[in-house]
């Protein structure tokens, strides 16, 4: 799916002349638009906004969306897509991600007509941006526990709490918030940036997704609108929903990533002479590039199929869960391998692996953590509860 060099299976005779078409041109905007500064993004701690009038004209937000200016394409494309956005950097394609699976998708699923017709062309033609709010300090993998609140009054709501690690949320137009009503009850809200009480503020000093904007939102007796509501969104299974749109982009992304690095350290091998020979003629190089390529292949042919199951509405939120742990852990191993395999020059950002294997410690945690993904799928083969 990527050059020959990792498409050991054959994958490309898996996929349609249509997806492949939409690969090649994020893949060649990709090479041209973006890799060239990426590792100064990431040096510097810059998201580069310049870049959205640019993705939105090729049609990366409201990807699946056959309305309100989407481009109606199918989910093994759309992973394309966020594969090779990874290839370029995490932090890349999780802003793609948070708009299309967690602000994008809600509204649409979640919301009223007024609501999507609204945010949603704006959103999709990235004149505005979004965010997503469930995360917080004292909840992560047990969101259920959360602590903001959603209180009722004449006019609609009044929220309180705080939220963390928030893509996209110092420049956010609008936030997807969840909060927990008196009677318990997890339901989700459109909050605008600019409404009283409500701010955003960005997270420093992070070693990891540094070419991404996260933040900690904060909700100081914020009056939200009645009609911010989403009335669709009833309890935590709907903000899950949501968060199963996103595991699947990190499955498909988390193999660009390795792919990146795997390409940077086999061409390295093959080039760096040590001892009057190429590293890539050492037994123990070898065995490492042998099991970086195997880890691929095996990655590439779970997200055809998860993509497959996908468009013909088949899969089921373990079957996510199963591709989101699997790949992001081994991209991260193969992270790596490749920094060993370029030794001292594998912690130069002049090289893509350290770069790819720091955004990956985030990548193997956020939106389920690899024990919260086990153990989900565990539950579903054993009929038993483990994680009490």
């Amino acid at each position: 799916m990527n050059s020959p060099h990792t498409d050991y299976y054959f994958c490309e005779d898996l996929l349609s002349p249509d997806e492949k078409q939409i690969r090649d041109e994020a893949r060649t905007w990709i090479d041209r638009r973006y890799l060239p500064r990426a590792a100064d993004y990431f040096e510097q701690g810059i998201f580069p906004v310049e870049l959205i009038p640019e993705m939105a004209q090729m049609g990366l937000f409201g990807f699946k969306l056959n309305e309100y200016g989407g481009r109606g394409k199918n989910n093994v494309s759309f992973g394309l897509v966020c594969q090779e956005l990874e290839r370029g950097d995490s932090g890349l394609r999780s802003f793609v991600s948070v708009i299309n699976a967690l602000v994008i998708y809600p509204i649409h699923t979640f919301g009223t007509d007024m609501q999507k017709q609204r945010w949603l062309p704006e959103l999709v033609s990235g004149k505005k941006i979004g965010c997503f709010g469930l995360t917080e300090p004292e909840a992560g993998s047990d969101p259920q526990s959360m602590r903001t609140t959603a209180a009722k009054n004449r006019g609609g709501y009044v929220l309180n709490g705080r939220k963390m690690w928030i893509t996209n949320g110092s420049i956010a137009d609008v936030a997807v918030v969840w909060a927990k009503t008196p009677d318990g009850e997890i339901r989700g809200f459109l909050v605008e940036k600019g409404m009283r009480g409500f701010s955003a503020s960005p997270i420093e000093r992070k070693f990891s997704l540094r070419a991404s904007v996260t933040s900690v939102l904060n909700f100081d007796n914020v009056a939200v609108p009645q009609d911010n509501l989403l009335p669709g969104a009833q309890g935590l299974k709907s903000a899950l929903m949501c968060l199963n749109e996103a595991r699947y982009g990190i499955a498909w992304g988390s193999v660009g990533a390795a792919v990146a690095c795997y390409e940077t350290a086999l061409s390295y091998a093959k080039s760096r002479i040590q001892f009057n020979a190429p590293i890539a003629s050492f037994q123990l190089v070898q065995r490492k590039l042998a099991l970086m390529l195997t880890e691929i292949t095996k990655a590439q042919l779970l997200c055809i199929r998860l993509g497959r199951l996908k468009d013909e509405g088949r899969a089921r939120h373990t079957h996510i869960s199963m591709a989101k742990m699997n790949n992001a852990s081994e991209a991260l191993k193969i992270a790596r391998s490749a920094r060993d395999i370029l030794g001292a020059n594998g912690i130069s950002l002049g090289y893509a692996p350290i770069r790819h294997m720091l955004n990956l410690e985030t990548v193997n945690t956020y939106e389920g953590t690899q024990d919260i993904h086990i153990l989900a799928i565990g539950r579903d083969i054993t009929g038993m509860d483990a994680f009490s």
